[in-house]
């Protein structure tokens, strides 16, 4: 079985500017933090509040797994699931 390190470093990671286009998020809201990394500036919600209503997916738990996965590990995971 895969450690988690060996899933992390088979894998090719995605420009962030690819991302962001992708998802429609325009280059003004983002600060990137090099090629793969980024901060979404919080003025996007303001911008996007005319929309028309999206889905909220909201993600709890009582404690992290053995393994340390936790709500930001099954959170990221899910996003990425989403997205691919």
């Amino acid at each position: 079985m895969k450690t988690d390190a060996d899933i992390a470093h088979s894998i090719k990671l995605k420009r962030i500017e690819s991302i962001t286009r992708r998802l429609h998020i325009s280059p003004h809201h983002v600060t990137p933090y090099g090629r793969y990394i980024a901060k979404i500036n919080p003025a996007l919600l303001r911008d996007l509040e005319q929309n028309k209503d999206g889905n909220l997916i909201l993600v709890t738990s009582m404690s992290p797994t053995p393994a340390g996965e936790g709500k930001t590990t099954l959170t990221i995971g899910l996003a990425q699931s989403l997205f691919t």
